[in-house]
């Protein structure tokens, strides 16, 4: 095979999180964004040893189970991967990969739950981030998703399916105003214009909104006219809002990066946060806290989690319980009903900030977070815990940390991960130091995208009644 040219296979199998493994006469080949079963062709990109890349070019003969997306801007914006597959079929895929990867890590045999679906699989977010820009050059604004495989265009998404019904009239509403004024979008490469981004979150439970648009400084427009035009919406007899603004935000940021962040906000209108719920529990949201972006689906992974601790403390106990990486400590906040003592570590000092204000909130006494690396923090921490639960961002553990965390010794741990190819990693050190999986769960928070979350239960006890 000869790279820059074109060749056609048959899907086999996808390896996570979207690498179809496409096989032809003369070898096989990875290609993402493409389903098991269908017949493609693609173009060589990258050939090294027996590894070999393509790009997908056309499906030729679509999937036995493949059906129509839903979403009209499925293929063009560069979001979801798995829309043209029946929800059913989305959920086998994700748990047979995740089966196969953790399988890949042990010798022995453990209960595999299988994979729990999200209550929603359309409509889910409660966080969506659009970019301002043109699809093609000195083509007309638009707002909303990087296209596939070109990063620096973008195309507009008000049909999108994971965000509700708000999401979408907010974009088209948002699109049609600066459109129609002939307000410029900021470009990078020549670091002029105005419009940057444009932030939408939404509790699932509360139907508050919180909206930041990012501008940069290089025009002074009213900004105070598109909100009004925002809380017009509110008030439409029919098609308008279904939730309530609780805050409106200008961001002005002029620096180069192509991230949303910054300290210069002005409040349009309301506040500079919201309120969700999480299994019975409240909490502070602001434009930049950490959140799980799918309420019901979190829910579903914390009980989980939940019962997998649950399921290890004696009754009647009331173990300390570290809650490592703990984000804005909504873990360890749900679990402080059966614990001593809960202790999070998190090195974002916002979002330890938010943990304490939302314990405060819940009325919580029995919890404390500490801003910091947890390689560090560990040892400053005056008690030994009895049960350690982990959520480490999608890279996993550090190796040097995890060493730290296992050398506690407790009974068991338990191991939530976004990304199983790093829990699989983390599984050869954690077995090493005397755990074995006892149990795995997969939780399909990112419908209709190659996302999962996992979440495990590992024990010493386990792995000693195995050694006897």
């Amino acid at each position: 095979m000869k790279k820059n040219e074109v060749y056609e296979g048959t899907v086999q199998s996808i390896k996570f999180p979207n690498k179809g493994i496409v096989c032809t006469p003369e070898g096989n080949v990875t290609v993402k964004g493409t389903l098991p079963g269908q017949t493609v062709s693609f173009i060589l990109t990258k050939k090294k040893n027996d590894r070999m890349e393509g790009r997908l070019l056309e499906v030729i003969k679509r999937s036995p189970v493949e059906t129509d997306p839903p979403c009209p801007h499925f293929g063009v914006c560069g979001g979801c991967s798995y829309q043209n597959l029946p929800y059913e079929e989305q959920l086998k895929l994700k748990s047979g990969q995740v089966k196969k990867l953790l399988d890949s890590a042990v010798s022995y045999d453990y209960d595999y739950e299988g994979i729990i679906g999200s209550p929603e699989n359309t409509d889910y977010r409660n966080k969506m981030e659009f970019s301002f820009g043109n699809a093609v050059i000195d083509g007309p604004l638009e707002l909303g998703m990087h296209k596939a495989g070109h990063f620096n265009d973008v195309v507009t998404v008000d049909k999108c399916c994971i965000g509700d019904a708000d999401y979408r009239l907010i974009i088209k509403e948002t699109h049609s105003f600066f459109k129609s004024r002939n307000i410029p979008f900021y470009r990078k490469h020549t670091e002029t214009g105005y419009l940057r981004h444009l932030l939408i979150r939404k509790g699932k439970k509360t139907g508050e909104i919180l909206l930041l648009i990012e501008t940069s400084t290089q025009i002074d427009f009213r900004m105070e006219d598109y909100s009004d035009m925002l809380l017009s919406l509110e008030n439409r007899e029919t098609g308008g809002l279904t939730g309530r603004f609780a805050g409106i935000l200008h961001l002005k940021n002029d620096n180069t990066g192509d991230v949303v962040n910054g300290e210069n906000i002005d409040i349009l209108y309301g506040k500079d946060h919201f309120y969700d719920e999480v299994l019975g529990l409240k909490f502070k949201i602001t434009p930049f806290s950490f959140f799980q972006t799918n309420t019901l689906g979190a829910e579903v992974l914390y009980e989980k989690a939940r019962e997998y601790a649950l399921s290890v403390i004696p009754d009647g106990e009331k173990p300390v319980i570290f809650d490592l990486y703990s984000g804005t400590g909504t873990i360890g906040q749900i679990m402080s009903e059966a614990a001593s003592r809960v202790t999070g570590v998190e090195i974002v000092s916002e979002a330890v900030d938010a943990a304490k204000e939302n314990a405060g909130i819940n009325g919580l006494k029995n919890v404390e977070f500490i801003a910091g690396d947890v390689l560090k923090t560990l040892d400053s921490i005056d008690v030994k815990p009895d049960l350690i639960i982990l959520d480490p961002p999608r890279d996993g553990c550090a190796p040097k940390a995890l060493a730290k965390i296992l050398d506690y010794g407790v009974e068991n741990i338990i191991y939530i991960s976004c990304k199983i190819t790093s829990l699989v990693r983390d599984l050869g050190p954690i077995q090493e130091n005397g755990y074995r999986l006892v149990k795995a769960c997969a939780v399909d928070m990112f419908p209709n995208t190659s996302g999962v979350e996992s979440v495990i239960l590992l024990s010493r006890s386990e792995a000693r009644g195995r050694e006897g």
